[in-house]
């Protein structure tokens, strides 16, 4: 997958997050969640597009490191949500799904740039 796609689909990622912000019910627990998941579950996206930009590798994985935090907290309230059947089920399991796969995929690439450092070090 290349940085671009990746880049897809962080924003990709966020727009289903708002859209299922705003099919949540309004009550005062909901209401709760919903400004810490929008937070969460937006931010990945916006902080994936700084990591492309970072001014070296270190800089790369510390943005990383970010978006990895980020999606990590979007599926504990991903799990809240439904564990709570503040939605059913089968409206955030996807959802969910996609918040552990980006969660890999970050922590891989973190991996990766990491033994990229050793690489160069070693030299």
């Amino acid at each position: 997958m290349t940085r671009e796609e990746l880049k897809e689909r962080f924003r990709q990622f966020s727009l289903r997050i708002i859209k299922m912000v705003d099919a949540m019910p309004k009550t005062i627990s909901s209401n709760a969640i919903a400004q810490q998941i929008i937070r969460s579950g937006t931010s990945p996206a916006a902080n994936y597009r700084a990591a492309c930009l970072a001014k070296s590798d270190k800089d790369f994985i510390n943005k990383l490191k970010i978006v990895e935090e980020e999606i990590d907290e979007t599926t504990h309230w991903l799990s809240i949500i439904i564990d709570s059947g503040m939605l059913p089920k089968n409206r955030v399991q996807d959802l969910y799904d996609e918040s552990l796969a980006l969660g890999k995929i970050t922590s891989k690439s973190i991996i990766t740039a990491k033994a990229k450092i050793d690489m160069q070090m070693a030299k």
